[in-house]
């Protein structure tokens, strides 16, 4: 039967339906030899699919892992870049994925899967699940800067964040930790929010995507999700 050429590859494991545009986009995609298009149909039981000019491989076993993500590595695979990224510490074989980002100066939970339905549906932007983080800001914030990230603030680019919850968590002498839930997925997001309100982000822990929790797994580590898990997360999406 013949499906969307971005839904056949984001089912064999080639990330999101959106990265799975763009490698068609880039050219990289064929069909029956022939370079592919955006929009192009094939049926994946008739059609030599390629990537690069290898064929895609049959449907892999899907994989769920949870990763604690430490400060200086990259949540992005396959950049030109020689900083270590976070497949290099999950030695999981075949292909595998991190969903959405964590920028490279912060820290905590990613998700990773070769699941590209799931990958999709929990980053496109209409779906608005949440993510929560613990956030260390200097100083002490004011009600008004509080109330600032709760209504949604105006970035340097001009565009306006949705409203976030903010509650303060604890308070030592020079610094605050704040609970922060964010429905959205900004470039460096929260300290952008930090610079518009003046209000200087020092650190960023990510302590859980829609109702996956890190909880007590250490920095550098990994662990599949449990069945209930995962079946949680395709409930909710």
């Amino acid at each position: 039967m013949e499906d969307r050429l971005q839904k056949i590859l984001a089912r064999a494991g080639y990330g999101s339906r959106r990265a799975c545009e763009e490698l068609i986009v880039d050219r990289r995609v064929k069909v029956n030899g022939t370079i592919a298009t955006l929009g192009m149909k094939a049926d994946r039981e008739k059609d030599e699919i390629t990537v690069d000019n290898r064929p895609i491989s049959q449907k892999e076993s899907l994989k769920y892992i949870a990763f604690n993500k430490p400060l200086g590595v990259l949540s992005t695979v396959g950049a030109n870049d020689p900083r270590p990224t976070v497949r290099d510490f999950v030695h999981v074989s075949g292909r595998l994925y991190p969903v959405g980002r964590l920028d490279v100066d912060s820290e905590g939970l990613i998700l990773m899967t070769n699941d590209g339905e799931l990958t999709n549906r929990l980053t496109h932007p209409k779906y608005k699940h949440e993510k929560e983080y613990r956030v260390q800001v200097a100083g002490s914030p004011t009600q008004a800067q509080l109330t600032a990230w709760q209504d949604g603030i105006t970035l340097d680019d001009g565009q306006h964040t949705l409203p976030a919850d903010v509650r303060i968590e604890s308070q030592e002498k020079k610094s605050t930790w704040l609970r922060v839930i964010l429905r959205e997925g900004r470039n460096r997001q929260i300290r952008r929010m930090g610079a518009s309100s003046n209000l200087p982000v020092q650190r960023i822990i990510r302590v859980r995507i829609a109702n996956l929790r890190l909880n007590d797994l250490p920095t550098r580590k990994w662990r599949y999700l449990t069945s209930k898990e995962i079946k949680d997360l395709k409930n909710i999406t």
